[in-house]
């Protein structure tokens, strides 16, 4: 095996112009790390705000920079103190964000940020769970603490973090309304919304007693769904940092999620989707040197689920 590998970097910061298919040396992993062969990676909104420089005050990566925090793939190198994977393994992570990412051939991943793949899920499917599902988990799961028969307002729910959202919500036993536009309706309620408030024509600020608001959008959305939470409801954020003051001025608790590794849910979330209570809708697919189509097509906000990057096969 050559020792150089493909990989889309950024040297700098800016548009899409700055992404570079480069050809670099393949990582070796530390004591405590697996090198995967990437077969699949995803598009998240968060890679090209990183492209762009936006989180560079909080992540401070140094460049070149690898983009991509979604993979699936096979581990063909492993790290001596790595005890519960192997070579030859089908895994799937949403790996460290402050590290390169998946956009390359292989990858790098310390071995407790990595779980086994679900054996349902293709390739594609897998790399397009990690980071939005493990987002939908510890808003709903971890911070807002969701109880079965409960009420939650899910915005954008035919987005890819709201359509893991909907699914664990409803796998939760919550009753699930969500803010989409009329033609994801089907959508959305395939995935087990039990009321659909088509944005366009209805105004979601009507609605009341909300106990969790998932906040996926931002600015005037989030400021507009303080007066749907009943008094001692949850309103969690995936975009800004809620206001305390206003939350406590409408009597409710307000939290900012930053998703984080997580081997064990990853785990649990294969698990469900194996039982076939977790589906994964793909929006699009890409090459390796088609990078800066698939940002181009995260960056219109209109993605029906997971953008892929096919690596190899």
């Amino acid at each position: 095996m050559s020792n150089l590998m493909k990989a889309v970097q950024i040297h700098g910061f800016g548009d899409r112009s700055v992404l570079a298919l480069n050809e670099i040396a393949i990582p070796t992993p530390a004591e405590n790390e697996v090198l995967i062969k990437v077969k699949s990676a995803s598009v998240n909104p968060v890679d090209w705000k990183i492209r762009e420089g936006y989180l560079q005050p909080m992540l401070n990566h140094p460049l070149p920079l690898t983009l991509g925090w979604d993979v699936s793939g096979e581990v063909v190198g492993i790290g001596e103190k790595v005890s519960h994977l192997k070579i030859g393994d089908a895994v799937y992570s949403r790996p460290d964000i402050a590290k390169n990412g998946s956009y390359a051939e292989f990858q790098t991943v310390v071995a407790d940020e990595v779980a086994l793949k679900p054996n349902s899920l293709s390739w594609q499917e897998a790399a397009g769970v990690p980071l939005a599902a493990l987002t939908a988990w510890q808003s709903l799961y971890e911070i807002a603490k969701l109880e079965a028969g409960e009420r939650v307002l899910i915005h954008a729910g035919s987005g890819a973090v709201g359509q893991f959202a909907i699914q664990l919500a409803k796998l939760r036993g919550a009753t699930v309304y969500t803010t989409t536009s009329s033609k994801n309706t089907a959508l959305v309620m395939s995935l087990g919304a039990d009321h659909c408030i088509d944005y366009q024509n209805e105004d979601f600020s009507d609605f009341r007693d909300i106990d969790v608001v998932f906040d996926t959008i931002g600015a005037e959305t989030q400021a507009n769904s303080w007066q749907t939470l009943k008094k001692g409801g949850r309103l969690v954020s995936i975009t800004q940092n809620p206001d305390e003051a206003t939350a406590t001025k409408h009597g409710v608790s307000a939290f900012f999620c930053f998703v984080q590794p997580n081997r064990e849910q990853l785990t649990k979330l294969a698990e469900f989707a194996d039982a076939g209570k977790l589906n994964v809708n793909i929006d699009s697919e890409f090459e390796l040197h088609q990078v800066a189509a698939a940002h181009e097509r995260s960056e219109t906000g209109r993605a029906q689920g997971k953008i892929i990057i096919n690596v190899s096969a």
